[in-house]
């Protein structure tokens, strides 16, 4: 009687099963590349929500085995097991619980945590409400996506990437198993804090799925005998942190604080295995720049405890690394005994490495005892270590100067690869989109494009002497150098742009004209008001950003159009639903054309000869083929260092420098520097391209091995350029001023 008051006074108060009956869990924000791999995830809760069906049986199984075996005999109350956890306790047997599911459900969605007599009471009542609301499946399914498993892993199909970085009908029994123990106590036994803990779980799973016909005697063996190999917290298997971070600004300014919780899920139009070959090209690059310089010293110093040897001492370790960021190529280390010429230190992992040799050659002074404070290496200096291929694990430091790569199609704009920076956790600012630099001689094949609208054809011969020009700034006035440290003489304009002749270069300027140059520039997409109104613009001296020159050399690839860059491809809801999509390309016609196709085709000619035989031909004889162009970039005292290249399918950018900007090094250059990040990056991009032929458009033909526009095949284009006048170069050019005069030569395009 006394029950049956409590539970007529408790049911009308018991919450509305609408949370269950209509359930809308909290789904992160997923950014993806465009063929399905996961970027990121943004939200408090990572899960993957997975409908009943599509949670695999064993998976299932392996759970109602250790939490609930009679799930689908019981009402919501397991009355057995309640009686045998009663006998249990009051025997002084193992402590146990009698929840089933159904309760776990009740008690995640609607009660505390608390243990108390009036908590279980209404968890029982709720259970049986619920299981008369829905069916065991139902039930089943909410629990799987609910439950909280480590690590901001919701539900089994997080928890399958968290922890073994695989979706979950990949698992095999002894995973599963192992996933069906961290309900009981997810934050004490999971598998990355406490792997020992997680197995002996795991072990109790698979000898109740064994007793419980589950599975057989020889699948227990193979599950009980399986090496499990947990995914490391540093393992990402797409790094493009800046991309993730501006689909997470559109997202959350399309949606507001919603986006976090509600599913959203962004494709991007990268490609993953290109993404991941460019991250890994700029870091490569970065690092082997960074073992040029001196060595900086530490990155900081903890104070560990004297005289403390063995668990004490790496306890000790442990505990100062933990404010200390890890990184899963330059490895986070403490300095735990120093000598003059051997460091032995422990990793965030545990593992202890000692370095001598040609592993500490490189931090040697800081060992030294007359070594600068800001050197000295002494047990509790925090380090970095790379494993270097040739002498394993070395001294490493993390690289000073930054790098951007971007990676396009032409034809569409779509962004196959961005990475902003060496790492996106110390340095957020997308370098890509950002950092406005100097593209120094990167410039150059858009000047040659214009030079080429004012009669200067490849042929065309331009004296590389030194110029003396008038500058304000000093009595000699402004004498620029090559930076070959040479004058070559007289030099064909193809000649010119393979050897990256400045002097050459400031007189195509002058023939053409800064302002001339500065539009020209404009139709390429540069900003005009970032472009000096002088002489050195001839030298790259204004400023672009790594995206806008992908920009312009894609308008050089797919033959004059101009696109817009594209990175978000659609957005969809939870439920699969698109929300946004982008629109189409524009389409490439002649209307659109911002660029004569004859002049594209010339200047891809002029920058194949960069590639083959000038200051890029190392990318010739590591990517052997006949469709790739592009132009190194170096500016004053190797401040930016640059290389822009593409083949008609894909243009890359890549830029290194320092973001407080000074020299790179005298001997630092963009073929040294930007050109292997491109190359890298290339070798997977073209690896099953077929070269691609460029045929010569209209409006141009071929006289003695040089391309020219068919109006002067027979002459009449501009002969000679810097050199004393003479009876021939003046009536050349009054002959190119009197076919231009009559339109014969576009100074503008279409």
């Amino acid at each position: 009687m006394v029950l049956g008051l409590a539970i007529a006074l408790t049911l009308p108060n018991l919450p509305s099963l609408d949370r269950v009956t209509d359930y809308q869990p909290r789904q992160p924000l997923t950014v993806l590349t465009r063929d399905g791999v996961e970027i990121a995830q943004f939200g408090a809760e990572r899960r993957i929500y997975l409908p009943i069906a599509n949670i695999p049986k064993r998976m299932q199984g392996a759970l109602l085995a250790v939490e609930d075996s009679r799930f689908y005999e019981h009402s919501g109350i397991d009355w057995r097991g309640v009686a045998r956890a009663v006998v249990s306790n009051l025997t002084g047997g193992m402590r146990q619980g009698a929840s089933t599911i159904t309760q776990q459900v009740a008690r995640t969605f609607f009660l505390s945590q608390r243990r108390t007599a009036e908590r279980k009471f209404k968890e029982a009542l709720l259970s049986i409400k619920i299981e008369r609301e829905l069916s065991k499946p139902e039930i089943l399914e909410l629990y799987m996506n609910q439950i909280y498993l480590g690590h901001r892993a919701y539900g089994f199909g997080a928890a399958a990437r968290t922890y073994f970085g695989k979706p979950l009908d990949a698992l095999s029994i002894a995973e599963c198993a192992m996933l069906a123990g961290l309900p009981q106590n997810p934050v004490w036994a999971n598998p990355i804090t406490n792997f020992e803990r997680a197995q002996q779980r795991q072990r109790v799973v698979l000898a109740r799925m064994r007793d419980l016909g589950e599975i057989t005697e020889e699948e227990w063996k193979t599950a009980r005998d399986e090496k499990l190999q947990i995914r490391s917290q540093l393992a990402v298997e797409v790094h493009a942190e800046h991309v993730a971070e501006m689909a997470r600004r559109a997202v959350v300014e399309r949606f507001g604080e919603q986006a976090y919780t509600k599913g959203y899920r962004v494709t991007t139009s990268l490609v993953a295995a290109e993404q991941q070959a460019a991250w890994a090209a700029l870091r490569r690059s970065l690092l082997e720049y960074e073992r040029r310089q001196p060595w900086r010293g530490p990155e900081d110093n903890e104070d560990l405890p004297e005289d403390a040897n063995g668990a004490e001492l790496e306890r000790a370790a442990a505990q100062a690394l933990k404010d200390h960021r890890d990184d899963d190529e330059l490895r986070v280390a403490i300095v735990l005994h120093a000598g003059a010429k051997e460091l032995q230190l422990q990793l965030a992992s545990g593992e202890q490495i000692k370095l001598a040799g040609e592993g500490l050659r490189w931090a040697l002074p800081g060992l030294s005892p007359k070594a600068k404070p800001a050197l000295s290496i002494k047990p509790g200096a925090i380090v970095r270590l790379q494993k270097l291929d040739k002498i394993g694990w070395a001294i490493a430091q993390w690289p000073a100067a930054e790098a951007a790569f971007v990676a396009m199609e032409p034809t569409t704009g779509r962004v196959r690869a961005l990475v902003g920076g060496f790492d996106f956790a110390r340095q957020p600012f997308n370098h890509v989109t950002q950092a406005w630099r100097q593209p120094g001689s990167s410039f150059k094949p858009l000047l040659y494009s214009a030079a080429l609208e004012h009669g200067v054809m490849p042929g065309t011969l331009i004296n590389d002497v030194e110029l003396a020009l008038p500058d304000a700034s000093g009595p000699t006035g402004w004498r620029p150098q090559n930076s070959d440290g040479r004058f070559d003489g007289p030099l064909t304009l193809r000649q010119a742009l393979a050897r990256s002749k400045n002097s050459v270069s400031i007189r195509l300027l002058q023939h053409v004209g800064v302002d001339t140059a500065r539009a020209w520039a404009a139709n390429f997409g540069l900003d005009p008001d970032k472009q000096p109104d002088n002489l050195t613009l001839a030298l790259g001296a204004g400023s672009t950003t790594p995206l806008q020159m992908a920009g312009a050399y894609s308008m050089l690839a797919n033959g004059g159009w101009r696109v817009a860059p594209q990175i978000i491809e659609r957005i969809t809801d939870a439920a699969g639903k698109l929300v946004y999509e982008a629109p189409p390309p524009a389409e490439l016609t002649d209307d659109t054309r911002v660029l004569p196709a004859r002049n594209g085709f010339i200047t891809r000619r002029l920058m194949h000869e960069v590639v083959t035989s000038g200051t890029a031909a190392r990318a010739h004889v590591v990517l052997p083929r006949d469709d790739i162009y592009g132009k190194t970039g170096t500016t004053n005292d190797a401040v930016d260092a640059w290389f822009a290249g593409f083949q008609n399918s894909v243009v890359g950018v890549a830029w290194v420098g320092y973001d407080d900007p000074k020299s790179l090094g005298s001997r630092e250059s963009g073929g040294g520097l930007a050109l292997p990040i491109w190359l890298d990056y290339m070798r997977v991009a073209l690896a099953r391209v077929p070269v691609a032929a460029d045929p010569p458009p209209d409006g141009v033909v071929q006289r003695d091995g040089e391309w020219v526009y068919s109006e002067w095949a027979d002459g009449g284009a501009v002969a000679r350029i810097g050199f004393e006048p003479d009876p021939a170069e003046a009536a050349a050019a009054s002959a190119f001023a009197a076919s231009a005069s009559s339109g014969a030569s576009a100074t503008s395009p279409p």
